[in-house]
């Protein structure tokens, strides 16, 4: 069994700072590609940004300058600092990660239950 804990979201007002976490746990043998996706009410979930094993990364336009997406293989964590936030910014934000468990040997998507955040003044 593998399960993805988040942690990190909350409340900010415009122009500051949120650094989300994501740790994976359970019978894990490897970890491919590493993710955020987000979705605001009423809309429908979009990437945010990627990391893959060797470090190379992907970003929403939207996001691009001002997110960063780092990992730390040993702790199977991903992270997404958010900095100069934007209201339009608000979501659901999920963690995403392509695991290979050892009790299945084969890769799989894994997400994790989302964390709230909300950027307002």
């Amino acid at each position: 069994q593998v399960q993805l804990v988040e942690s990190g979201g909350g409340l900010v007002q415009p122009g500051g700072s949120l650094r989300l976490s994501c740790a994976a746990s359970g019978s894990i043998l490897s970890i491919d590609r590493m993710g955020w996706y987000r979705q605001a009410p009423g809309k429908q979930r979009e990437m945010v940004a990627t990391i893959t094993s060797d470090g190379s990364t992907n970003y929403a336009d939207s996001v691009k300058g001002r997110f960063t997406i780092s990992r730390d293989n040993a702790k199977k964590t991903v992270y997404l600092q958010m900095d100069s936030l934007k209201p339009e910014d608000t979501a659901v934000y999920y963690c995403n990660q392509l695991v290979v468990a050892t009790t299945t040997l084969y890769v799989r998507a894994y997400w994790g239950q989302g964390t709230q955040v909300t950027v307002s003044s």
